[in-house]
Formats: structure tokens, sequence, C-alpha cells
């Protein structure tokens, strides 16, 4: 196995779970990413009023491993269980939710969780990946600005899947399933108030209209922003329509959704701040697990491969790096 040096692309949930696996196991790996940090949709974003949760805001769990791992993070300190007081909304009209699975957050927010996964994994960071070729023996890489990386012996690529599909050209039957996998668009939006909104919502699932989630960030556990700090986020279908939308107009829009819908008196927010998601969620669930070519040493994984969750992003990853190791 020393000859054995994997490249993953991508650090969100699966490309450091396939990777922390991959390590544990004594492969050799290094990870890239084109932002500058880990996380992908997991990773919060700082602002003068603290750091925020703008993609993921918690997850579940059914899968007994994934479970095992949550429980071995939690130890870590990197998440605890979130009971919010959870509402539904339909048309207008609050109501409790029966909703009463477990919900967990990363602490003191949620990229302590993809920090935690990274640990001192050899990454590189703002290293935009666009082509990956495969020769007689081996893998090469090249960065947006022309610079190859390699020779790897196997490839992970951890991405959404329209990035995965152009990055899988060396292998047109896997860059013909990732195509296949369509990603629907999200707006999220984060408000700041100075003073507590006068209601005991913290979570609200909404049925209808612009918005489809709203979360109160103070109610979560190790939250400190100065802030009463709240988290929107929008539907596929009014994402879609308002793509282009100016984050000025999104953010008015959806705080006149909230502010109608929460019950209670909300004056003007002293914070706002909008991100668009053009990869936020698959826009259905599929079972492929892994798309992967052994002969070749190339695999996709990502939540998109299995149920859209933070739990399908972790199967997946795993399953990558199980097939990989199955075929040394």
């Amino acid at each position: 196995m020393n000859s054995v040096f994997v490249a993953i692309i991508g650090t969100g949930m699966a490309g450091l779970t396939a990777a922390r696996a991959l390590d544990k196991a004594g492969i050799a790996v290094q990870l890239f990413d084109k932002s500058r940090g880990s996380g992908g949709r997991m990773a919060s974003k700082r602002s003068e009023i603290g750091t925020l949760d703008m993609g993921t805001q918690y997850f579940t769990a059914r899968d007994r491993n994934f479970r095992t791992a949550i429980r071995e993070w939690q130890e870590q300190g990197w998440v605890a269980e979130w009971k919010p007081n959870l509402y539904q909304a339909r048309e207008g009209v609050l109501s409790a939710s029966p909703d009463e699975q477990e919900r967990w957050v990363g602490i003191p927010h949620t990229s302590a969780i993809t920090r935690g996964l990274l640990g001192d994994l050899p990454v590189t960071f703002s290293c935009r990946i666009t082509e990956v070729f495969h020769g007689p023996t081996h893998w090469t890489l090249q960065d947006a600005s022309g610079q190859g990386h390699g020779p790897f012996s196997h490839v992970i690529i951890a991405t959404p899947a329209p990035q995965a599909s152009a990055l899988l050209a060396a292998v047109p039957v896997l860059a013909s399933t990732a195509t296949s996998a369509t990603m629907d668009p999200v707006w999220s939006v984060a408000l700041g108030f100075e003073k507590p909104l006068p209601t005991e919502v913290q979570g609200c699932f909404v049925q209808d209209g612009p918005l489809e989630w709203i979360e109160r960030d103070r109610g979560k556990p190790g939250r400190d922003n100065r802030l009463d700090t709240w988290g929107l986020q929008a539907s596929s279908n009014w994402t879609r329509k308002n793509l282009d939308l100016p984050k000025e107009a999104v953010i008015e829009q959806l705080y006149g959704v909230f502010a109608e819908l929460i019950g209670c008196t909300v004056p003007a927010p002293a914070f706002a701040l909008a991100h668009r998601w053009l990869y936020g969620r698959p826009a259905q669930p599929h079972e492929w697990g892994v798309l992967g070519n052994a002969g070749l040493g190339v695999y996709a994984c990502g939540d998109w491969c299995l149920s859209g969750r933070v739990e399908g992003a972790w199967l997946s990853g795993s399953e990558a790096a199980r097939r990989l190791l199955v075929q040394l």
C-alpha cells in the first residue's frame, strides 16, 4: 500500500469522511478544495456579529454506523443535541410540529465538525481543480491556474454532482450518471435583531410560500452571537424563480415573509446577510451510494448519491473509502 496516494477533491462531509477512513487505514491522501476552508455546505460564515450557519442548520441520524460516529463527535465536543421548540406553518398559521426526531448541531457552529474531521490531514485550499487526467499508470489533476498536481494512484471526487460530472470526463459512463443527478439552488438569509423577538418558536417547517425553514440560532447549544439571530432558508421553487435577484432584494422579500409568519411584532433587523447556494440540495434521492470504476481507481461520492442529507454524505464518503480499500 505504500505506493497508494489518493487525491480527494472536496472537503465537505463526504470528502472528509473518506479521507479520515483512508488515513486511519494507513493510506496517504491529499485533499483539495476551491474554498478557503473546509465544510462545503457545512461551512460557517464569519460576520461582524459572529459566526453564522448559512448552510446546514442541523442533521439527523438513522443509520447505526452514523449514530456511532455522532457519539464519537459528541465525545470530542464537536456536536450537541438540539431540542428546539418546533413548529410548522401552513397558509400562515403556526402550530406545534409532531416531529420528534433527534437533531444534532455542531458547536459552537456547524463547521466545528468538518474542522475536527480535517484535523492535520494535508489539504490545499483556494485550489479549484478543473480537470482530472488518467495516464497509463496514474492520475493527474490540473487546477484553474494551469498547475498540475500528482501523480496519484486513485482519485475521489466529493463535490456537488454538476462539478463531479465535469471532473469525471475521463470516465464518460460515470460522468453521464452524475449529470442525471440534478441539484436545487437555495437562498439562505440570516437576520439579527437587537432585542430578542417575543416568540417561543425556535424552529419551523414552512409548508408553502417562499420560505421552507426558519430557525433561531441563539436557541442552539454553544451559540454566543450578540444579536437574536435567525436563519431563513427559501424553498427551491422560490429560489429558482429568483436565482439572480440582488441579495438586498432577497433579504427584503424573505424578511417580509418571516415577519408575517412568526406571529409577533418584528422590527427592522440590525443585521442581514444573504447567501446563494447554487447546489443547495439534490432534487431527488438516489440509491447509488458511490459512483466508481475500480479498474481505473476513481470514485465519486456525496449526499447526491444517496439521501441528500448530512447522513447521506457521510455514508457515501465511507463507502467510497471502503471500496477503494477493498480494491487494494
